[in-house]
């Protein structure tokens, strides 16, 4: 599955409705232009730009914005808007419609975020649809700069071509994360940081292949403990979501933490939990995220040795993915191998038809 130039693409809003107020006009207008700069048509779904509020207090609003999206043969792809942290809400409005899932076997769209649309990327696992961690409308298609970030853009890039060996480079340059995002700011550039650690091999030797499987950190951890709202877990349990230990079977996975930037008692608490349930364990190997703003970066990748390095499998640390800047793109389900010797990854069969 692939984009193609005149293809009509969506933007939604699964969580977070920070899209739809005024002050993310010159925002939307950014994402617009860049959008249409790779040929693409956009629209946005009916309730996408309602707002912060009215979308947290209408999960089922949501969940039939992507219903529609997957209603419309026209639609080729659909992009997320931007994270949040209660997307979890909008799963018994589509888990429990048997029209919304048959539409996504017999329509299938190239869909694409991060961040808490972990939850959804999950779902569309257990719905046998290959998605991507990758891009969101307002951070990669809303940069304030003159142009998209290049490593980003080139990543973006990729999904209108099928190619074989994609290797994931490490940028030889990072991006703190802006402080201020009113217009004020258009055309003024991130401050520049340079890539000083590279990707960093934390255990494991040899090479080792798997299908790509992860995403947040937080959403992950949170929807087996289900203490962010009290009942993330019931939802689990009631959908089935987290794969099962067989499932998880001789995965790569890939793990990155959120901008709330976790301190490192809470990262040890969700690693936990994760291993509790087999992530690891069953795993070939895993990589991890550059933390955003490379905070907590030492302590963190003490804990990923700890934790996962029990194992003794590969541990790749510190790749462009997730809320790091830049970013590239990571599709599930895809085959990847890890070199340990010559700290590569790669992407084995991009957009590939399994």
């Amino acid at each position: 599955m692939k984009l193609n130039k005149g293809d009509k693409v969506a933007i939604i809003s699964l969580s977070r409705g920070l899209l739809g107020e005024g002050f993310m006009k010159h925002q939307r207008k950014l994402i617009e232009k860049r959008l249409q700069s790779f040929g693409l048509e956009v629209v946005y779904t009916p309730n996408a730009l309602k707002g912060i509020e009215f979308l947290k207090d209408n999960p089922k609003k949501r969940a039939q914005d992507l219903k529609w999206a997957f209603k419309d043969e026209s639609i080729k792809g659909i992009i997320c808007a931007i994270g949040g942290d209660d997307t979890y809400r909008t799963l018994p409005y589509l888990l429990e419609d048997d029209e919304f899932k048959e539409l996504v076997k017999t329509n299938p769209k190239l869909f694409i975020g991060y961040s808490d649309t972990t939850i959804n990327h999950l779902m569309f696992q257990k719905l046998g649809l290959p998605t991507f961690y990758g891009h969101s409308a307002i951070v990669d298609f809303g940069e304030l700069d003159d142009e998209m970030l290049p490593y980003s853009k080139k990543w973006f890039e990729k999904l209108f071509n099928i190619e074989e060996n994609i290797e994931i480079e490490s940028s030889a340059i990072w991006y703190l994360e802006r402080e201020d995002f009113s217009q004020t700011q258009i055309g003024i550039s991130r401050i520049v940081k340079k890539e000083t650690h590279g990707i960093e091999i934390l255990s494991g030797e040899g090479n080792v292949s798997g299908e790509l499987f992860g995403g947040c950190v937080e959403s992950l951890g949170e929807l087996l403990l289900g203490d962010r709202y009290g009942d993330e877990a019931k939802m689990n349990e009631r959908y089935q979501l987290f794969p099962t230990r067989k499932e998880l079977k001789g995965k790569i996975i890939f793990l990155e933490n959120s901008d709330e930037q976790p301190t490192p008692q809470r990262l040890r608490q969700l690693l936990e939990v994760l291993d509790e349930h087999g992530l690891f364990e069953q795993a070939s190997g895993v990589i991890i995220g550059k933390p955003q703003d490379e905070t907590y970066y030492d302590e963190y990748k003490l804990l990923y040795k700890e934790i996962i390095g029990k194992y003794e499998m590969p541990v790749f640390y510190n790749l462009n993915f997730g809320h790091a800047h830049p970013k590239c793109i990571l599709p599930y389900g895809a085959s990847a191998e890890l070199d340990v010797m010559n700290k590569k990854v790669v992407i084995k069969d991009w957009l590939k038809e399994k």
